[in-house]
């Protein structure tokens, strides 16, 4: 166990990590803050851990490599308001494309395909709700936000330690794989032919999800196999994307429940 100071490389390290999505893909790396999300962390992810005498008096002296630091050192390195007193830093989790796609279990595939999703609130709670309706994987488009961004990582309340995920470089690609593989593709849009209750999700399925201000590209909605429509009344226009999601999935779940 080492005391680290707020002049030290580590925290300067930390600190960077915090801020840059580059600089974190670079070392293959990510965050995770707080006390429930240190407890629910695999272990063989875990890299490193820096903790107040507080938390450690109240946790006991954790396996992994592990750093002491102030309380006033902590608020330097933590992207909360209010910091838990512990933060670690795992390994990047690297899943394979094609095995979300094909499936890995008995159970159809659920997979949500998410385009240019950019506010990190919504990208982890679209993993959060999507592991509670049996999602079983997400693609996202490179446009989308950086799943380690320490705002994604809180929002995911631990999902993003069991949710299977992945980026492409190419939606049309894949979409094609999941046809291939048997996935009927559904398009999340405002000009949908049918409500999305009216379809089976029993058998595989795919939802695409589009940006939270423009919705699906043109693109992406002519790959879908079908148009889906969530019905709304008064004067709303869309929903929220992760909204959005957990209406379609917890139907996809009902009906294979």
């Amino acid at each position: 166990m080492e005391k680290l100071g707020a002049g030290n490389k580590k925290i300067k390290l930390i600190q960077s990590w915090q801020r840059s999505a580059k600089d974190r893909r670079e070392a293959g790396v990510f965050i995770v803050e707080g006390i429930k999300m240190y407890k629910e962390a695999p272990s063989d992810w875990v890299k490193e851990i820096y903790i107040t005498q507080k938390v450690l008096d109240e946790l006991g002296e954790p396996e992994h490599t592990y750093y002491l630091v102030e309380d006033s050192v902590f608020e330097k390195i933590s992207d909360t308001q209010t910091p838990q007193g512990v933060l670690t830093v795992l390994s990047r989790p690297e899943y394979d494309v094609e095995k979300i796609i094909c499936g890995e279990s008995e159970k159809a595939q659920l997979i949500l395909i998410l385009e240019n999703i950019q506010d990190p609130g919504n990208l982890g709670t679209i993993l959060r709700v999507g592991e509670a309706a049996g999602v079983t994987g997400i693609i996202m488009t490179k446009g989308t936000v950086d799943i380690f961004n320490p705002k994604v990582v809180r929002s995911t309340m631990g999902s993003i330690y069991r949710m299977p995920f992945a980026y492409t470089d190419n939606i049309s690609e894949t979409v094609s794989a999941l046809k291939k593989a048997g996935v009927t593709t559904y398009a999340a849009h405002l000009q949908g032919s049918e409500v999305y209750t009216e379809y089976d999700y029993s058998l595989p399925t795919a939802f695409l999800i589009g940006n939270e201000g423009n919705g699906l590209t043109d693109v992406a909605t002519q790959l879908a196999d079908e148009r889906l429509l969530i019905p709304m009344e008064g004067s709303v226009e869309s929903l929220n994307a992760g909204i959005a999601t957990a209406v379609l999935i917890y139907e996809a779940h009902r009906q294979r429940t």
